[in-house]
Order: C-alpha cells, then structure tokens, then sequence
C-alpha cells in the first residue's frame, strides 16, 4: 500500500513538472512513457547516432510538402526527422528523408537544428522554416 502512495504521489510531481514546463495548454508536451514510438524509419535511421532506447515524438508537422518528427531517445536527445512528399511517400535517406541530431529545444513548442551544410531547420506546431546555406528562407505552414 505504502508503494500505491508513493508512486501516486511520484506521478503527481511528475504532473506539477509537466505543467510547469508546459504553461500553454493548448501544446501538448508529451511525457516519455506516453507518447507514441517514432516511425520504425526513424528508429532505423537514427541508430547511427547510437540513440539511448526507443525513440519517442515529441512534435509531428504536416506540411502540404512534408512532413517533420522531433523524436526524443530515452536519454531525452532530440532528432530531426522529415520526409518530403509526406508520411506516406517513399522514405529514401538522404534523398527523400532527411534526419539530424543535435535539436536544440527552441521556445515552448519549438525547435532548431543545423545541417552539416549550414542549412537551419527551425520547426514548431504551426510551421517549419528553412533557412537555406545561401541565405533564402523558406516557410513551410501547417496543414490538416
């Protein structure tokens, strides 16, 4: 009875942490034992990073040309995920998928890696944006 108390009392902390880190309701920050598995695409790929665990979302945008995952390992390291052309066309690494390490959190529902080539991926639930290794920056809204 005295371990029903504690874990209750261990998921309320748990909660007040949540809620703290997350002021908006309107975004929804997953906890890890709660949100869905990444794709196994991104499970596969992002093992050259020597991820901890399996891979979790942390945020999923649909573009109306893509569509983007940050997934976090069981570590809380965070991965950039995107497949052009969306969650249902072909997923070809370095052609049609691209993914990254190194995703810095970036506001309350955002955030921003850097390519190897220089190339900026800033993302949030409301839009993706490119800012390209020559400067031209492209936006990338939400959609359905």
């Amino acid at each position: 009875m005295s371990a029903g108390v504690a874990l209750a009392a261990w998921h309320k902390q748990r909660d007040r942490q949540t809620q703290a880190q997350n002021p908006n309701p309107s975004v929804t920050v997953p906890t890890s034992e709660s949100a869905p598995e990444c794709r196994p695409e991104t499970q596969l790929a992002a093992q050259r990073f020597n991820p901890t665990g399996t891979l979790r979302i942390r945020l999923l945008l649909r573009t109306a040309t893509s569509a983007v995952w940050i997934c976090a390992d069981e570590a809380g390291h965070l991965f950039y995920h995107a497949n052009r052309g969306g969650e249902n066309a072909a997923w070809i690494e370095n052609k049609t998928a691209l993914i990254m390490d190194n995703v810095q959190p970036d506001g309350v529902d955002g955030y921003t890696v850097t390519a190897t080539d220089g190339t900026q991926f800033t993302i949030n639930s409301r839009q993706l944006i490119i800012v390209h290794k020559d400067g031209e920056v492209e936006t990338q809204k939400a959609v359905g």
